[in-house]
């Protein structure tokens, strides 16, 4: 193999940008997941919730996913082989702080959206925070310059 064809660095590259693309992929799962789960939090699934939820993915993702999938989501089979809690901690780790503060912000819209904030809901934002190893100034939103 000759030196100058920088096939180790081509390939390197090349992963970087599998790994990236990897990662946003992830990173939108994420979203969706956290996302029509709290929706069952409270086992009081509403239209408004769900529509919330469409929204945001919408604007944060530019993804158009329908109620039935939110709600197919939600109720996952992943969840019976590992927690929540579980698949956010593995995922926290390949997510910046930006995309946390995200997941997080998002969550917080869907929370809000019928106008009730309830215990469940309020103990599932704590849940995904701390599986997300969110900090205090990202669960704030806050970011440096």
């Amino acid at each position: 193999m000759s030196l100058v064809d920088f096939s180790k660095i081509t390939k390197l590259l090349r992963d970087d940008k599998h790994r990236a693309k990897h990662r946003q992929e992830l990173f939108k799962e994420v979203m969706l997941m956290v996302l029509a789960r709290v929706t069952r939090a409270d086992s009081n699934v509403e239209t408004v919730e769900l529509e919330k939820v469409q929204e945001v993915l919408k604007e944060e993702l530019g993804q158009d996913i329908s109620v039935a999938e939110i709600r197919t989501a939600s109720s996952s089979e992943v969840f019976e082989t590992q927690s929540l809690e579980s698949y956010l901690s593995s995922a926290s780790r390949k997510l910046d702080a930006r995309e946390r503060m995200l997941i997080l912000a998002s969550l917080e819209k869907v929370i809000r959206s019928d106008e009730i904030i309830r215990g469940f809901e309020l103990d599932f934002f704590d849940r995904v925070a701390f599986a997300l190893r969110a900090s205090p100034t990202e669960i704030a939103g806050l970011v440096a310059d």
